[in-house]
């Protein structure tokens, strides 16, 4: 598992370049630097391994329309013309269409395990990507809590991204994690490639992905309203993948 995979998470600018047109040509997607091309190996079924972008089933999910990305009024990062949030990041996206998004982009959507050992500084095991200091008010290590921008906890505002506690992308600067990534805790919860069912992926594998059917799938790193818990490297959550949330968002992965 490579710590230079786990690249930046996404600004609210840079989804539309998927728009209405492009959808991934089906099996892309697939981590095919490892084991042999066959890429991550799939921990629900051993023996098999990662299956990447199912036509059939997702193309009809993959629909980032203007009004599907204003999916909560006043918190949306997206908007149809070039403004002030292009450094926001982005919101309001479903796991299809970040999973779209990052084959577009050359990459891939990271596993649980890859985005956890990225997050936890891999056999340093850090509490926080940052190390052990306190996430503090001030948001200099995370976004969290409402925190941000005044440094009190305030999530009663919602009258717009202004006043949603929302930061633009690499605001923590004293929160990069051991290979330098930056927001792998708060301001965005961000999607992972596997079904969620607690830690099924545990179960000891080498470059592994959890990828039984199930109703969720996972997303990491705590949002801009979650408490300190949400941020720690092993907290793990997860929605339905058609789930459009203010506090869901995504990065990619790369081949090192």
């Amino acid at each position: 598992m490579s710590h230079k995979s786990i690249a930046r998470d996404f600004r609210a600018a840079r989804l539309s370049a998927i728009g209405l047109g492009y959808l991934p040509p089906e099996g892309s997607g697939i981590h095919t630097y490892l084991n042999g091309g066959q890429g991550l190996a799939n921990s629900g079924d051993p023996g098999t391994y990662e299956t990447g972008w199912d036509s059939t089933d997702w193309n009809s999910q993959v629909a980032p329309t203007d009004a599907n990305l204003d999916c909560e009024d006043g918190y949306a990062t997206w908007t149809n013309t070039a403004g002030t949030q292009e450094n926001l990041p982005i919101n309001c996206e479903n796991w299809y269409e970040a999973y779209a998004f990052c084959i577009w982009d050359g990459g891939f959507l990271p596993s649980e395990a890859e985005w956890e050992y990225a997050a936890a500084g891999g056999s340093e095991q850090l509490e926080y990507p940052w190390g052990s200091t306190a996430p503090g008010t001030a948001n200099q290590y995370a976004i969290y809590d409402c925190y941000y921008p005044s440094g009190t906890s305030d999530c009663t505002d919602g009258t717009g991204v202004a006043n949603a506690n929302i930061a633009p992308v690499g605001t923590a600067t004293l929160g990069a994690g051991l290979w330098g990534q930056l927001d792998l805790a708060g301001n965005m919860f961000q999607w992972n490639l596997d079904s969620y069912d607690g830690y099924a992926y545990v179960d000891p594998c080498t470059d592994c992905v959890y990828l039984t059917p199930a109703s969720y799938r996972v997303y990491r790193g705590g949002g801009f309203s979650d408490y300190a818990v949400s941020l720690l490297p092993p907290g793990c959550f997860g929605n339905t993948p058609s789930l459009r949330g203010y506090i869901s968002g995504f990065r990619c992965a790369r081949t090192p």
